[in-house]
């Protein structure tokens, strides 16, 4: 693959007078630490226990003064470095990705490493299955190795999910080095958890919410020796109104760290909160398109009736039996009636959503990944940041509200180089959403081959198990709010409506 690289960063060569001077300014302005010698690069030694070091005051950070930007496309053509070592990467750590099966770096991986190496603030755009999570891990492992102290890296993310997961990718690229994660999200104990500090672990992936709980709470934490910060799905952190709570926590950062911005889309937002935690930031964007979509992703519609989608659902399903499956859908209610009725016709179906206690929902994923469940039917809690590398078909149920999140949702597919099928069922009433995520996509997509006599074979069985999951809905609803009940919440007085925006059905994945 060879890349196209454009920079737009003024040089004292082709600038005006004004701009050079002031270029000249911020750059005296600016003290770095002197790198590492290159003796200290090749060590190898796991990571011994690093005395408490002296705690300087916490320092507001400072906004950034210029960027840089790469923008790299990919072609069939293959150049630059071939291999993790070539990028500068340690030997222990190239050991780990070859056992991971981390043959050659990703275009994000090439792009972004070096510079992160260099002590570089990072903005990652890539699209989603590029191989972000390597990209911010291997650069602070690198480092860490160099520098071995305990609270060395914090990763911020969206979702408990993707806290976990990332976790489970510094543990597994850091196996030979004896790296220690420890991670704190909502939903669970906080005593194990300030235990868990309490032993220093090299990284913290947390969500928001509960690290702010712990920061203001627990005796003796703190991490005013911080070294890298790194910010995961940026974008979605911002869609989950975390930015006041990102904000206090930045206060309490050191000024002297480097810190990782990475997301698979960039908006005006995000460009907030990267003018608030980055200084001279490169920003390596890896597409060519806002929404672009891997090559090996064959995507398709149906346009059929409201009426008939979970007929033509089951009959997809059964044409991809044996294959694993995500459906999409909008809201709780409608996941969990899903899996209740596609359980009742013989698929192994099992439903995650925003609703589930932490438990249930790693219980959830671990089954869907380990194959003993073929179909996840999921609300967009699962649509973002979550590597499960199996899945073989995507199906939307219902349509997402914008273009963005159908991207994530469809990219759930066809990762790390396979090829995968993405089905979005049409009805009436989305043909405008529809139109939109095609103009998106700069592209019009084709309509999946069925044959209606085909498709109605399955109606009376469906039928009976619309009844069956009808009868299941209303005992869970009438459970709501008692120990141990599946739906969060009370149930709603007076038979008033019971649906909620879908916005407030996800919120519970957040800190």
């Amino acid at each position: 693959m060879s890349s196209v690289k454009k920079r737009k960063i003024e040089t004292e060569a082709n600038a005006t007078p004004d701009v050079v001077k002031k270029h000249r300014k911020e750059k005296d302005g600016k003290k770095r630490k002197s790198t590492e010698s290159a003796g200290s690069k090749n060590s190898t030694k796991p990571i011994p226990k690093a005395s408490s070091e002296p705690e300087p005051e916490p320092v507001k950070p400072t906004e950034q003064s210029t960027e840089e930007i790469i923008e790299v496309e990919d072609t069939a053509e293959d150049v630059g470095p071939k291999s993790f070592k070539d990028l500068g990467i340690i030997e222990s750590l190239c050991e780990a990705c070859e056992k991971l099966g981390y043959k050659t770096p990703t275009p994000i991986q090439r792009e972004s490493i070096p510079p992160a190496l260099e002590g570089r603030d990072l903005i990652g755009l890539a699209e989603t299955g590029s191989g972000k999570t390597a990209a911010f891990a291997l650069p602070i492992l690198h480092a860490l190795l160099q520098n071995p102290q305990p609270l060395f890296g914090l990763v911020l993310a969206p979702t408990r999910e993707l806290a976990y997961q990332i976790s489970q990718a510094f543990e597994a690229l850091g196996s030979l080095i004896n790296v220690r994660c420890a991670v704190i999200v909502g939903g669970m104990d906080m005593v194990p958890q300030a235990i868990a500090l309490g032993k220093k672990p090299h990284i913290v992936v947390a969500t928001p919410g509960r690290l702010l709980d712990h920061l203001e709470n627990t005796k003796g934490f703190h991490l005013r020796n911080l070294k890298y910060l790194v910010m995961d799905e940026a974008d979605r952190l911002i869609d989950f109104d975390f930015g006041p709570i990102i904000d206090k926590i930045l206060k309490v950062l050191p000024r002297e760290r480097g810190t990782f911005l990475f997301s698979a889309t960039m908006s005006s937002q995000v460009e907030n909160l990267q003018r608030a935690s980055l200084k001279n930031p490169l920003r390596v964007s890896i597409s060519a398109n806002k929404y672009q979509t891997v090559s090996t992703l064959l995507q398709s519609y149906l346009f059929i009736p409201q009426v008939h989608k979970d007929t033509y659902l089951v009959y997809l399903l059964n044409e991809f039996a044996g294959q694993s499956a995500i459906v999409f859908t909008r809201t709780v209610n409608e996941t969990q009636r899903l899996a209740i009725l596609l359980r009742a016709l013989g698929f192994g179906a099992i439903p995650l959503h925003g609703q589930l206690n932490q438990s249930a929902r790693l219980g959830a994923l671990n089954k869907f990944r380990a194959g003993t469940r073929e179909i996840l039917v999921a609300t967009d809690v699962a649509a973002r940041g979550l590597d499960i590398p199996s899945v073989d078909v995507v199906l939307n149920f219902d349509l997402p509200n914008d273009s963005k999140t159908y991207i994530h949702r469809v990219g759930r597919t066809a990762r790390a180089g396979k090829s995968g099928h993405a089905i979005t069922l049409v009805s009436q009433y989305d043909l405008e959403i529809w139109l939109r995520i095609e103009t998106a996509l700069g592209k019009k997509l084709g309509e999946y081959d069925t044959v209606k006599d085909e498709v109605m074979v399955f109606k009376s069985r469906v039928e009976e198990a619309q009844r069956h999951a009808r009868n299941e809905m209303k005992v869970l609803h009438d459970d709501r709010g008692n120990k141990g009940s599946v739906l969060k919440g009370r149930r709603p007085k007076g038979g008033a409506s019971q649906k909620r925006d879908r916005s407030e059905m996800d919120r519970g994945e957040e800190g």
